[in-house]
């Protein structure tokens, strides 16, 4: 079951990057940022399983994951926040978050080694923030990427906790030590039908087929 769920996430990963990848020329900033970020992620992914099926770790793709996603997501709210006192919140907490990063690396460069808890709390915990902050900005203003919100707060508040919850799984019997991946591989998919979502409501049918 578990490595149906994980590929089925792939599957509709992919299926999000053929559709968000129409018309990305005449797309704009925020559309383009979050096409860029879909197709890292699949490039990501795909790697990761490349390398496991060939017996090699993996582990060290995931720091490239989780930073990655936090900046994209980042740029990504910055571009639909119209206020420049919240642009700049966006960019301070984009350093914030690369520096006390590169801070931890630096003094424990074993961390790039191991699966870091601290890396996924910081990143999913700032993007959870401008998320909150671009969902609140929707209550008097055009809901612009609503679905992809609401699922990127959905997905890194559950996975988070998933993953800390996950580091104690050494302590369970065999046959619970998947349960946790199994539920984030689920939230994956969920994460991916509401972007899909989006696509079908806001996009897909819009007049002369534009981005705007």
């Amino acid at each position: 079951m578990h490595f149906y769920i994980i590929n089925f996430g792939y599957l509709i990963l992919f299926i999000n990057c053929i559709v968000y990848s129409k018309n990305y020329v005449r797309a704009d900033r925020s559309f383009k940022i979050f096409a860029i970020y879909l197709l890292g992620t699949a490039v990501i992914q795909f790697l990761s399983k490349i390398l496991v099926e060939v017996d090699i770790n993996n582990l060290f793709l995931s720091h490239f994951y989780f930073i990655g996603q936090f900046v994209a997501l980042n740029l990504f709210f910055k571009s639909l926040f119209q206020l420049k006192a919240q642009q700049k919140i966006a960019n301070y907490l984009l350093y914030f978050g690369l520096a006390v990063l590169a801070i931890q690396y630096v003094l424990q460069p074993e961390a790039w080694f191991r699966f870091n808890l601290f890396e996924i709390f910081i990143t999913a915990f700032l993007s959870i923030v401008l998320a909150a902050m671009h969902l609140f900005n929707m209550l008097t203003s055009v809901k612009k990427f609503y679905y992809c919100t609401i699922g990127i707060l959905f997905y890194l508040f559950s996975s988070t906790v998933l993953f800390i919850v996950g580091n104690l799984t050494v302590f369970l019997s065999r046959e619970y030590q998947l349960l946790p991946w199994t539920l984030n591989a689920s939230m994956v998919v969920i994460y991916q039908l509401f972007i899909l979502f989006e696509w079908k409501v806001s996009f897909y049918n819009q007049k002369n087929n534009t981005l705007l």
